[in-house]
């Protein structure tokens, strides 16, 4: 290892040991580097370190400030590695960059400064202060971090996080137009990394801006897209799609960047996606957390922001849907010793709360919870979650079998997606565990046909299978501007209605007003299909039925369909016509 500064000035009787004590000291109470230590002390002079750097290591000293370096040398190097090492680019000829230190033994900064622009470096030395200046002067206002000697490239975290408040995210924020122009203003003067890093720049308060507005709409996702003539702000609300904001193009790289900062991500890295964590805190008690995904698109960097906020999660059963018979077959599955339970749906459709929902009901001191999930939402006290990890091995399969080394009483695995999972998972519901999990069919009864299909053994699936629940989200009707709509009895019954109940029921949708942005929605609600599986479909199961034959068995033995859960929640007046025929088919 080379020689650390303050020893060669000593071996070199420039200072004394009790000086660079004394510095050290200093050192260790406000940070920094030694060289810029010894001269606030004054044992010293900045000309005098230079001049000793430049004949122990051979390597040019220059007066920065006699030099005027071009903007494109200065876009090599981003801003935080030159103010993480205290270096500045300063020429480039063919393959070779020259580039100033003040700490020229600091081989840790070339190695970056060569993994970040694939150039091969040479060193000259200067001051630190007259780095710092020119960094000010080339980067914009520099504030100097605490010296490091952790190169780039071996900074680890596939998904970063970082934690902000409120009141961080200033409340007054302003109107989004004049927040645009002036950010338009700012990124046409300025480079964006210089915007996105001021803290009142316009770029700061417009994401700000985004992420409060689809907290306070209920979003469950942002969506920023980059096209060719514009950039596109869209929120997911009650699973539909709206956008929000059509803003300039130009804006696009610091948007994005900003939200990089904020996530903890890296900002230079425009090729890859990447994966990160925004966590905000609103008030004492309630934390929404962002779950930010950037992806390189045609036009630029798409990012989707999924907002987490565990206050909203609602996991009460009683509360989510469930027609009396529904939940009554449910909770009797769940309070079985051993099983497989499966919930099925297509994204987005609920299945992660139905099973938070079950597990928080079986959340009991006196047994052992465990889960796998991919990724794991939101956290419980009392249950072990345990998040996949396919690129290092931590598959479902294989969190699956070290699950039954830890004496578990209740497994859940967040999704079935090969033999091995489900064979695995089988095994566990027949050797006395109750074991939820989930899987993409269309329904309940075909959800046999799946676990078939997958090479599971009909006679493993009908001893193991206890209930299989398929779900669909229908969004709710406004309350506070539901109105009373007019159907002819014909379409009714074409719905599915019986004559007698096409004439006499009535049918409500939502007109529209503040409370609910104008959509006539406000919040969803879960349609649910609820299959027990019964001694007659375990016989059906063995003899090889099709989903259509279990189908008909089940509905016979009072199994509701999803299209019939979606009638029962319109005779309610609790959604309308039009959404029930958006998430179900015709039975």
């Amino acid at each position: 290892m080379a020689p650390k500064l303050g020893e060669l000035l000593v071996a070199a009787n420039l200072i004394t040991p009790e000086q660079l004590k004394q510095a050290l000291d200093l050192q260790r109470r406000e940070g920094g580097r030694i060289g810029s230590k010894l001269v606030k002390l004054g044992f010293v002079t900045e000309e005098k370190i230079v001049s000793f750097l430049s004949k122990q290591y051979g390597v040019p000293a220059i007066n920065l400030a006699e030099y005027k370096i071009d903007p494109n040398i200065i876009k090599l190097i981003p801003k935080d590695l030159a103010l993480k090492h205290l270096i500045i680019p300063v020429t480039r000829v063919g393959p070779n960059l020259t580039i100033a230190m003040a700490d020229p033994t600091n081989v840790f900064a070339i190695d970056d400064v060569k993994f970040v622009t694939g150039y091969n470096v040479e060193v000259v030395v200067a001051s630190e202060s007259a780095i710092i200046e020119g960094i000010s002067k080339y980067y914009g206002s520099a504030i100097v971090p605490t010296a490091s000697r952790e190169p780039i490239s071996k900074i680890p975290p596939k998904i970063s996080s970082t934690e902000i408040t409120l009141e961080d995210m200033s409340s007054d924020i302003g109107d989004i137009d004049k927040i645009v122009e002036t950010a338009l203003v700012e990124t046409e003067e300025k480079t964006e990394e210089e915007v996105v890093e001021e803290v009142d720049a316009p770029i700061v308060k417009l994401a700000n801006k985004i992420l409060i507005d689809a907290i306070q709409q209920r979003a469950s996702d942002i969506h920023i897209e980059p096209y060719e003539q514009d950039l596109r702000v869209r929120y997911r609300v009650d699973g539909v799609m709206y956008t929000v904001h059509e803003l300039p193009v130009k804006i696009k790289g610091a948007l994005t960047s900003r939200i990089k900062i904020m996530s903890k991500l890296d900002i230079a890295e425009r090729r890859l996606p990447q994966d990160g964590r925004i966590k905000l805190k609103l008030g004492k008690d309630r934390e929404i957390d962002f779950r930010v995904s950037t992806l390189p698109c045609l036009f630029g960097e798409k990012v989707v922001l999924r907002l987490l906020d565990k206050s909203n999660l609602q996991i009460d059963l009683t509360k989510l849907g469930f027609e009396q018979q529904q939940l009554d077959d449910f909770m009797d599955a769940i309070s079985k010793p051993y099983g497989m339970i499966l919930v099925t749906g297509p994204t987005g459709s609920g299945k992660t709360t139905t099973l938070y929902s079950a597990l928080n009901h079986l959340n009991k001191p006196d047994v052992n919870i465990m889960t796998a999930e991919d990724p794991v939402e939101y956290n419980f006290m009392g249950i072990n979650q345990v998040q996949i990890k396919e690129e290092i091995g931590l598959t479902f399969a294989a969190a699956l079998r070290s699950f039954l080394r830890q004496d578990p009483d209740i497994i859940m695995v967040g999704e079935i997606r090969d033999f091995e999972t489900a064979e695995i998972a089988v095994k566990a519901a027949l050797t006395g565990h109750l074991v939820l999990s989930t899987l993409h069919t269309n329904d309940a009864p075909s959800t046999i046909t799946r676990l078939l299909n997958m090479g599971i053994e009909p006679f493993l699936v009908s001893s193991s299978v206890i209930l299989i629940l398929a779900q669909r989200l229908c969004r709710k009707i406004c309350p506070n501007c539901k109105t009373e709509e007019h159907v002819p009895p014909q379409a009714l019954m074409r719905l599915g209605f019986s004559e007698e109940e096409a004439h006499t029921i009535k049918v409500y949708k939502g007109k529209g007003c503040p409370s609910c942005n104008n959509k006539g929605y406000k919040g969803r609600i879960a349609l649910y299909e609820v299959m027990p599986i019964k001694e007659e479909l375990k016989d059906l199961i063995l003899e090889g039925a099709s989903a259509g034959e279990l189908k008909k068995a089940a509905i016979k033995l009072g199994m509701k369909t999803l299209r019939m859960s979606g009638l029962t929640k319109i005779k309610e007046g609790i959604t309308t016509i039009e959404e029930v025929l958006r998430v179900t088919f015709g039975d």
